[in-house]
């Protein structure tokens, strides 16, 4: 017999975030706070940082018709956070460095890319309807309870 409830829907916040460099902080507050809400198992220093940079290239990269969004979703595994603004071209390469190639320390711009790559899990962008949203998630940092493994 089929169900009248309908099904839970994950849990998520999406805010609007302004188009300018207060977005930064604020995205950063946000995150952690969303997490808390969500009771989310990731990392919430290391959602913090990532979120930071995705919001900053953001505002940085894109000429500011529209405001930001930060979607907040929490998973299963972890959480996904998700940058969407309204510029459709697609960010700098987040699938990793060409062969052959090496990112140079002491460059300016670049380094946040290469810090999404390293500590999350999963990371990319996709088109929406109105531009592009660019993504990373990250695992659930938790631990399970209990006795620890006996060692070998």
């Amino acid at each position: 017999m089929p169900s009248d409830t309908p099904a839970p829907q994950p849990a998520s916040w999406r805010i609007a975030l302004p188009h300018s460099t207060a977005a930064v902080p604020i995205a950063r507050t946000l995150v952690r706070t969303a997490l808390a809400d969500l009771d989310a198992p990731a990392d919430s220093d290391t959602a913090e940082l990532l979120t930071a940079e995705l919001v900053a290239n953001a505002v940085e990269h894109t000429d500011g018709s529209g405001p930001i969004e930060l979607v907040v979703e929490l998973l299963a595994s972890g959480c996904q956070v998700e940058v969407h603004d309204h510029d459709p071209g697609p960010p700098g390469d987040l699938s990793g460095l060409l062969p052959g190639s090496t990112q140079d320390p002491w460059q300016e711009h670049g380094r946040g890319l290469l810090l999404i790559r390293a500590l999350s899990s999963a990371c990319g962008h996709r088109p929406t309807e109105h531009g592009k949203a660019v993504w990373f998630t990250l695992p659930s940092g938790r631990t399970p309870s209990g006795p620890p493994a006996p060692r070998d």
